[in-house]
């Protein structure tokens, strides 16, 4: 596991350690997809008013990050969330942080009222891991949902919150 503490923040997206982890993260889907199948968000992206978005630290050094998308207006019978750039930083992977970061934005997607929680995660071997955490934590394939299109590269998973 972690020699420290792992915590959480609400990140801006200003700081240099946090820019650099999600450039990297791009940059991997980039390298695993074709670009008409990376649905990653970039900077901007993650500043849109519907999505949220934490940093995992160990220490003062970033170990991971992750965001969580409203699908669904304030007002709407149903409200959905989207797990988005969830990405461990290479020095931290295989300690645990990828289902720690999973279930803290699962625990927030709770603590907001939301009923189920959906992803997109890529067909490449490179995703498989990816894949096997969110299996693990009950997440099902589905097919695709708000704006997503079927895509060979892409796999579709939702799960239902307490």
């Amino acid at each position: 596991m972690f020699e420290s503490p792992l915590t959480f923040r609400v990140d801006d997206l200003t700081g240099d350690a946090t820019r650099a982890l999600v450039a990297f993260h791009l940059a991997g889907m980039h390298d695993s997809s074709p670009p008409e199948s990376v649905h990653a968000l970039d900077v901007d992206g993650l500043r849109h008013p519907s999505v949220t978005f934490w940093s995992a630290w160990i220490d003062d050094e970033i170990a991971g990050i992750g965001a969580l998308k409203a699908l669904d207006p304030a007002d709407a019978a149903e409200q959905r969330g989207e797990l988005k750039s969830m990405r461990v930083h290479d020095r931290f992977r295989g300690r645990g942080v990828g289902r720690a970061i999973l279930r803290h934005l699962m625990a927030q997607a709770v603590a907001r009222g939301m009923t189920s929680l959906w992803l997109e995660t890529g067909t490449p071997d490179d995703f498989l891991p990816a894949r096997r955490l969110y299996e693990s934590e009950g997440f099902v394939e589905c097919g695709p949902f708000g704006d997503y299109a079927f895509d060979p590269f892409s796999v579709f998973m939702t799960r239902r919150l307490p």
